[in-house]
């Protein structure tokens, strides 16, 4: 229950939270999981809205043996998104306080920026008529492989 009293007290009291930026996994050396970097600032002005930044995802750093990095166009990137406050889809978004208030000061990720990929819709009908194509392609090589088999006068290998 801490870690939500400090959480409040940043946002409420001394309004000081400008930003969360999630970052891969292996990013510091010691530790492997998730980090993040919370964004103080000491003279915010009366702004109601935090801004989060998810630059954990695949396409935002590079693996380097046992450890990830951040390139420099991922560093650049990550700047120019928390200066210019831009809302990017699966990377950035603007939090209202409320928002966050209506969330009990919860401050994960995925709360607020919505990194999921749709899955892909399979049409069942059109796999089902695949199927049924290769094994009708099936039978006719089979068919063909006993034909020669025959004329070889060798036993079929099925």
């Amino acid at each position: 229950a801490a870690e939500h009293v400090i959480r409040k007290y940043l946002i409420e009291e001394l309004n000081a939270l400008d930003a969360v930026i999630g970052l891969p996994a292996n990013i510091f050396y010691g530790t492997s999981i998730p980090t993040c970097i919370l964004v103080l600032k000491k003279c915010r002005e009366a702004n109601d809205t935090i801004m989060f930044i998810d630059a954990s995802g695949e396409d935002h750093y590079e693996k380097v043996k046992n450890q990830n990095e951040l390139r420099e166009q991922d560093v650049m990137e990550i700047v120019e998104t928390y200066r210019n406050r831009t809302e990017k889809d699966k990377y950035s978004n603007v939090v209202t306080i409320q928002e966050i208030r209506d969330n009990d000061y919860n401050l994960n990720m995925p709360r607020y920026v919505d990194t999921f990929e749709d899955e892909v819709i399979i049409d069942l009908d059109e796999v089902t008529e695949r199927l049924k194509n290769i094994d009708e392609q099936l039978a006719e090589v089979d068919e063909e492989i006993a034909g020669y088999c025959q004329e070889l006068n060798i036993a079929t290998p099925f």
